[in-house]
């Protein structure tokens, strides 16, 4: 089971609480865990993700075992930790202002 830590504002739009967990299929990659988060939780679809283009959505940023994934391919396979579900992957929302 993979580990997903949501940031607030999707935690109250899906009902759950900070942390789910995902049966995920396949190499564990941003994109088959945001896919598998979407069916899961379908009123999550185009909160991450550009409904059309899959991009990340601008605000948002995802962390695994404390490095930065943000601008990696989607397709770059997470640490064996992600995958084995010994840490989470973080989905933050980024803070802006001046």
């Amino acid at each position: 089971m993979i580990r997903v830590i949501l940031p607030g504002h999707l935690r109250t739009l899906a009902h759950v609480s900070a942390e789910v967990q995902l049966d995920v299929k396949g190499p564990v990659t941003q994109r088959s865990v945001l896919d598998a988060l979407e069916v899961q939780y379908p009123m999550l679809c185009g909160t991450i993700r550009d409904h059309v283009t899959h991009e990340r959505r601008p605000f948002l940023r995802f962390f695994a075992c404390e490095e930065d994934y943000s601008l990696e391919p989607p397709d770059t396979p997470l640490p064996d930790a992600i995958a084995s579900g010994k840490e989470p992957l973080l989905i933050i929302g980024a803070i802006a202002g001046g």
